[in-house]
């Protein structure tokens, strides 16, 4: 039987039911017909249809009245109980619309949990006490169906995985260094101010060089590449190189305004800034994406708009 077969069967055997409990609690087919909206043929073919299928008499008819009989009797209680689970079902995810619940596992680099996120969790558990997160942090790809994570936070798209993605925010960046560092080798005023200097190389995913800085100019990007003697992987240990002094970098304003505040870090070239960071939200593919999830990625646009309004 094909998948389609089956699930009009099935479909009929939820209507016969149905028919069944009124004609039970009507005493009537005729009745029991005009409350359903339906021919009293259609009432009575089905219920003819329902005895045979199950071997048994239901009623007892005669024309003056339509009594259950004890297995119509037994039959009836376990419509009942099998019509109100199916009810439950169908109104689980309706509710969830407006309260979801259940387990949502997301993946984030370290620095936007730490600096971003966590700080604000308060607000989501209290908007929706009923989901549980669980977070974890990391900035390497990671295979989400293997590691059972419904959604990841990244700074690129993982191509070739087959996620569907989101961009979600953009996060402005700034070129800055130590003042152990600027005071080692000056403060940059142009571009070409730059062939005096060096950058913590970083790995990236994607094919790009190590110790590249990207800066905007109009609508085009430049490339700088410069040489650097420590490359690292990961936001946190780039940042701490950065304020170890050994070299330019470039990050998140949100990530680094703690590091600008108590002078551990100096924006340089502020006039020539590098593009955006973007921000995307990965899960797996789908048609429909779960009340719990889509409610967490609605939130994360809406604490990143935040944030960055706040930078500026």
């Amino acid at each position: 039987m094909s998948k389609q077969s089956a699930w009009g069967e099935a479909m009929d055997q939820i209507q016969a039911m149905r028919i069944f409990i009124r004609i039970a609690e009507l005493e009537s087919f005729s009745r029991a017909a005009e409350d359903l909206n339906l021919p009293r043929a259609t009432v009575s073919t089905t219920l003819k249809a329902l005895e045979q299928k199950l071997g048994v008499r239901l009623f007892l008819r005669t024309t003056r009245q339509v009594k259950i009989t004890a297995e119509g009797e037994l039959y009836y209680q376990r419509c009942l109980q099998l019509l109100a689970a199916l009810e439950e079902a169908d109104t689980l995810f309706a509710s969830q619309k407006n309260q979801p619940a259940g387990s949502v596992r997301i993946d984030m680099p370290h620095s936007l949990a730490r600096e971003i996120v966590i700080p604000r969790l308060a607000e989501f558990n209290a908007r929706y006490p009923l989901i549980t997160l669980k977070l974890s942090a990391n900035d390497n790809a990671i295979d989400l169906l293997d590691q059972g994570v419904d959604c990841v936070l990244r700074a690129w798209t993982l191509e070739g995985d087959n996620l569907q993605s989101r961009h979600i925010a953009d996060l402005p960046q700034m070129t800055c260094a130590s003042p152990a560092y600027l005071a080692r080798k000056g403060i940059p005023d142009t571009l070409s101010d730059l062939s005096v200097h060096s950058t913590v190389g970083y790995f990236f995913r994607q094919h790009r060089p190590e110790s590249q800085l990207e800066f905007a100019d109009g609508a085009q990007i430049k490339m700088v590449i410069l040489p650097c003697s420590l490359t690292v992987s990961g936001a946190d240990a780039y940042v701490a190189a950065g304020k170890a002094g050994y070299g330019l970098v470039q990050a998140s304003r949100l990530i680094i305004s703690d590091a600008l505040e108590k002078g551990e870090l100096i924006e340089v070239l502020g006039h020539q800034l590098p593009p955006p960071m973007p921000l995307y939200i990965m899960y797996p593919p789908g048609r429909f994406l779960a009340p719990r999830v889509r409610v967490l990625l609605d939130w994360l646009i809406e604490i990143f708009a935040a944030e960055n309004l706040k930078s500026r």
